[in-house]
């Protein structure tokens, strides 16, 4: 069967995932074209197609979705009716906008892995910050807001009742704090025919006040039948959902050894960053083969690898300026990821720095020193 080069393909959203989207699709000449609501995004001097629009709006959504043959995205705050109608007008959208507007809800999320036995922590639904009262015997506990959390935004840990107040006034759910051993990440794929493939599980080390994934470790260091269990999971979900294209699955393993699902994302993640350098197929040439309908790649591991997120430094907020550059490039096996962020602030992500190294001491070493050495400033 020919490929087609000339198949329209939008992405809403111009961000560091469209960019690094955008950079697979050059490598067999597939032309990208892009909206976003910020006229400077990462991605607006990079396609000859930029389309300045908000990914809410069904107008904007719809009247640009009509010119793609397929049509994706690298966010999930998007308007659903807009990508529902171009599906209907026979528009290719993946992923799924029922799947998209089932994962925009952490309620609906969560309740979808209570219908088909997903392994996930309890949890109660709550209206209202005042709910929380009701709730003190479930403490410690934490809070997720349903709608609009994005980045460890949305998400609070409530310890004891001096803690309600941190507790979002919206609808909302209490899950059960799950006492883990590590966090980690399955990103698995699935095109049109079906075909379904997982990369290595990853292990993720959080930043310990703003829940954003500090660096992360590939392959995850975990026994393998942990990992074969994680990936089962993976692909459980995926195959339930039928979905077209890639799904970034985070979990817990805990420390009696279960895989208990957190979050899930429909699209590329920061938990896959590291495959650019570490595995024979990164993911975002596996995004674009699963839309597409290509075979997927070989996802295995070329070398062990660490992702360290560049974040903006606290206390500064302007025009970003990068120090320590000089350093980090003479690391061996380091590969700096810039998003072309003209604004920095404090936590927002700025870029990434991957690692690889055969060695874990190794790789260990080179993250803190990435960690201590790269600073945003403005």
């Amino acid at each position: 069967m020919s490929f087609n080069t000339e198949l329209k393909v939008g992405v809403l959203g111009g961000g560091q995932l469209g960019r690094m989207l955008l950079q697979s699709a050059i490598n067999i000449n597939i032309d990208l074209k892009m909206m976003d609501a910020d006229p400077s995004a990462p991605c607006s001097k990079l396609v000859s197609d930029f389309v300045v629009g908000d990914l809410e709006d069904f107008d904007a959504v719809y009247q640009f979705g009509k010119q793609c043959d397929i049509l994706t995205i690298e966010i999930e705050k998007v308007n659903i009716e807009a990508m529902k109608k171009l599906q209907s007008e026979g528009v290719k959208v993946f992923p799924q906008p029922e799947i998209v507007e089932m994962i925009q809800d952490k309620r609906v999320q969560k309740q979808f892995y209570i219908d088909n036995n997903i392994p996930t922590a309890p949890f109660v639904l709550t209206d209202s910050r005042a709910d929380l009262e009701k709730l003190s015997d479930k403490f410690p506990a934490v809070h997720k807001i349903g709608k609009g959390g994005y980045d460890g935004r949305g998400v609070q840990i409530i310890k004891s009742k001096d803690d309600i107040a941190k507790g979002f006034d919206a609808p909302a759910l209490l899950e059960e704090f799950v006492p883990f051993k590590k966090e980690l990440a399955v990103i698995v794929s699935r095109n049109e025919n079906g075909e379904v493939n997982t990369f290595p599980v990853v292990e993720m080390v959080f930043h310990p006040e703003h829940n954003l994934v500090e660096y992360l470790l590939s392959p995850a260091v975990i026994d393998k039948s942990e990992a074969e269990k994680a990936k089962k999971v993976a692909i459980e979900i995926i195959q339930k959902l039928e979905m077209v294209g890639i799904l970034a699955v985070e979990m817990f393993l805990t420390k009696d050894n279960q895989i208990l699902v957190n979050e899930i994302a429909p699209r590329p993640h920061n938990s896959g960053h590291q495959s650019i350098e570490g595995n024979f197929v990164s993911q975002y040439d596996q995004h674009l083969r699963s839309i597409l309908n290509l075979p997927l790649g070989d996802t295995s591991t070329k070398i062990s690898s660490a992702m360290v997120n560049v974040l903006g430094e606290d206390g500064f907020k302007g025009d970003a300026k990068y120090e320590g550059m000089d350093e980090i490039m003479r690391i061996s096996g380091a590969s700096v990821h810039l998003y072309g962020k003209k604004l920095t602030k404090p936590f927002r992500k700025m870029g990434h720095v991957t690692i690889t190294d055969p060695s874990l001491t190794s790789l260990k070493r080179k993250i803190e020193i990435v960690k201590s050495t790269l600073k945003v400033k403005a």
